[in-house]
Formats: structure tokens, C-alpha cells, sequence
């Protein structure tokens, strides 16, 4: 904790990087950093499991693959964090940093491992906007698209991916530029665990889903020309 002279001259406390931040208005959160992640944890988990038993049904007489599952697990939970977690940092940015309410407490425990969201700082309030408005309705729509066997699916899982993967690297690019100065550098929790580990996924896995997607359209529009360059020499018959 640091403590913090503000414009009438009292003094607060916040566990915040880099030293020096001003926070007006700031309240400590109430909920420890066990029971936040529990939450977060439990309801992935519960997404996790219950899109793997729903992936199990047969999709037009055909059984999906164990990678495609896991790949639809990974939308479901994508579209509860971008849609609900991100979408409230989204609404109520403003009002986080004094907000009690579990989500804004949720947001005030990342800030320990990034405080660009504490502060609002332009770029992550614009870029979690896009996010929450585009890629969590997109994340469900996607699963739903598998499930159904539309023909659109594998374009909807490309659009997704590329959008998360430019957002996380902007976000790291951005940091990067900064000196990672909105963190404890090295801190294994705040930086490596927060910071690092739970947004390099939105790297590695969007990396995946991209050559994944590029593969199967490459096919279908293989397919594609050779049925029309059949068809092409049909007609000259």
C-alpha cells in the first residue's frame, strides 16, 4: 500500500503502480483476492463443463472432434469475460475505482497487476468497449454457429480471433511502451500471473483458432474451385 496526498490534503492508501497515482475517490475492497478468483474460477469451470456436455451432442449425424470442443469451451467462457466482466469495466469505469459492488471489486484486484484500469486510461476503456460489444456477443454467436453446423462458422472464429489477438497485442505493445510502469515488475502474482499469464492467453489460443480457420476455408475453397472448374468444362462439352 502507498500513501497518497490528494488536492484537500488528506491522505489514502492504495496498492496501486506506479507510486505516485492519484485515485480520487478510492475505497478498498471489502472481498479478499481468494474470494474474487473463486469467482471467476468457479464460473469459467461451470462454463467449461457445461459447453463440453453440450459439444457432445451429434451436430448433423456427425460427433465434433475433441479440439473443436475445446475450441467452443474456450468461446463460452470468452463470451461470459468479454461480455459480463469486460462489459461492466465497460458501463462503469468511471465509478470502479469507489464502487463496492463485486465486479468493480473484481476490476480494483486486476489493477494490482495493471492500474490503466483503476485510472480509466483511454486505451483500455476504448479497446474493453470493442470488446464487450463486439467479441462477447460474437463468442456466443460462434458456438451456437458450430452447434448448429452453419456454413459461416469458421469465417464468425476468424473474425473473433483476429480481433482478440490485435487487441492483446496492442495491449501488451502499449505497456511495453510504457516501461511497464502500471505494475510491480516481477511481482509473480500481480505481474506474471495477472499482468502476463491471463493475457498471453488471448495470444496463444486466437494464434491456434487463426491456423485453424485459415486451414478449413483454405478447403472449402479448394473444394470450391474444383467443383466450378467441373462445372466450366461441363459446359464446353
Amino acid at each position: 500500500m502507498m500513501l497518497e496526498k490528494t488536492s484537500g490534503g488528506e491522505h489514502t492508501s492504495h496498492p496501486f503502480w506506479p507510486r505516485d497515482l492519484i485515485i480520487p475517490n478510492y475505497t478498498p475492497n471489502d472481498r479478499s483476492m481468494a474470494e474474487i478468483l473463486l469467482f471467476l474460477f468457479s464460473v469459467s469451470g461451470m462454463l467449461l463443463l457445461g459447453t463440453w456436455a453440450l459439444t457432445a451432442l451429434r451436430v448433423d449425424g456427425r460427433s465434433l472432434s475433441r479440439g473443436r470442443r475445446l475450441a467452443l469451451c474456450w468461446f463460452a467462457v470468452c463470451g461470459f469475460i468479454h461480455g459480463v466482466i469486460e462489459g461492466w469495466f465497460a458501463v462503469f469505469y468511471p465509478i470502479i475505482p469507489s464502487d463496492q459492488g463485486f465486479l468493480s471489486q473484481l476490476w480494483k484486484e486486476y489493477s494490482k497487476g495493471d492500474s490503466r484500469y483503476i485510472i480509466a486510461d483511454n486505451f483500455t476503456v476504448c479497446m474493453e468497449t470493442v470488446t464487450a460489444c463486439l467479441w462477447g456477443p460474437f463468442s456466443v454467436w460462434v458456438v451456437v454457429a458450430f452447434l448448429l453446423n452453419r456454413p459461416y462458422r469458421f469465417v464468425l472464429q476468424l473474425i473473433i480471433s483476429l480481433g482478440q489477438l490485435y487487441g492483446a497485442v496492442l495491449y501488451f505493445y502499449t505497456e511495453h511502451r510504457d516501461g511497464y510502469i502500471h505494475s510491480e515488475f516481477g511481482h509473480p502474482v500481480y505481474f506474471w500471473f495477472y499482468f502476463v499469464f491471463m493475457n498471453v492467453l488471448w495470444i496463444v489460443i486466437p494464434l491456434l483458432l487463426i491456423v485453424d480457420s485459415w486451414s478449413q476455408l483454405s478447403v472449402a475453397q479448394a473444394h470450391g474451385d474444383r467443383t466450378e472448374s467441373r462445372h466450366v468444362k461441363a459446359k464446353k462439352r
